[in-house]
């Protein structure tokens, strides 16, 4: 039986006087699969912060395998949604998920023999292998999201949250990409912000709408309360899903 991994309990969080995200509560289970969205501006980047721990909230409490996050990072793994880098700076594909396995005052050439064994090993996991000595400037979009993900996997995390991953790659790409998460989704929870409605209704199990407040649905639909509460317009909605995934709720 599905335990909870996640909590949330009363959760407000506010920059520069402005409010971000008020009253949230949201319980995930393990081996989940959530796709978070809403309008831009609502909170999505904001939440996923606080659930790693790198922004605190006001009031409220969050906790990750039943630990404040700050305490649990080395179970979760981070794919942000813009990963900035100089494209001629000759860093290889392999470097780059090597990055996942420093630590603190571990010099750059002192990767052990361990950490090269399990950048191996996602490498072949993300299909990248071939890829290991290519510059990450020559990848394309979709390639370079897959070693991004590589570095966040070496670490063997148990959730991987990942914000708008879809941005750099192109339509033809995507789906490939959604397929390669719903794969790693069989032993890792995943919590992923998405523009991309299309997904919801083949790859992902559960849905929260982010717009200051949050509204959980425990599988695929998106409800008229959620397309209320995230401006999103009815028929877009619907031009992009399967006939009876809209609810009623």
């Amino acid at each position: 039986m599905s335990t909870y991994i996640l909590k949330i309990n009363d959760v407000s969080f506010s920059f520069n006087g402005h409010t971000v995200l008020r009253d949230v509560n949201l319980m995930l289970k393990e081996g989940e699969f959530l796709a978070v969205i809403g309008p831009n501006g609502g909170g999505k980047t904001t939440l996923l912060k606080l659930l790693l721990g790198l922004l605190e909230a006001d009031r409220g409490d969050i906790m990750v395998f039943g630990k404040p996050p700050r305490k649990v990072t080395h179970r979760m793994g981070y794919v942000p949604q813009e990963v900035h880098f100089n494209k001629s700076f000759p860093i290889s594909a392999m470097d780059v998920v090597l990055m996942g396995r420093l630590r603190s005052g571990i010099a750059w050439s002192r990767h052990s023999q361990g950490d090269r064994i399990a950048a191996e090993r996602v490498l072949k996991q993300m299909e990248m292998w071939e890829y290991r000595n290519y510059s990450i400037g020559e990848l394309s979009g979709g390639q370079r999201q897959r070693i991004f993900i590589a570095r966040a996997l070496v670490t063997e995390p148990e959730i991987l949250l990942l914000d708008e991953p879809t941005t750099s790659i192109d339509t033809k790409g995507q789906e490939d990409f959604y397929n390669l998460l719903k794969y790693l989704n069989e032993k890792i929870t995943i919590v992923l912000v998405s523009h991309d409605l299309m997904i919801l209704s083949s790859h992902v199990k559960s849905v929260a709408c982010v717009n200051q407040l949050v509204h959980y649905h425990d599988d695929a639909t998106i409800t008229n309360e959620m397309v209320d509460m995230c401006n999103c317009p009815v028929e877009l909605i619907a031009r992009g899903l399967p006939h009876g995934v809209l609810g009623k709720h």
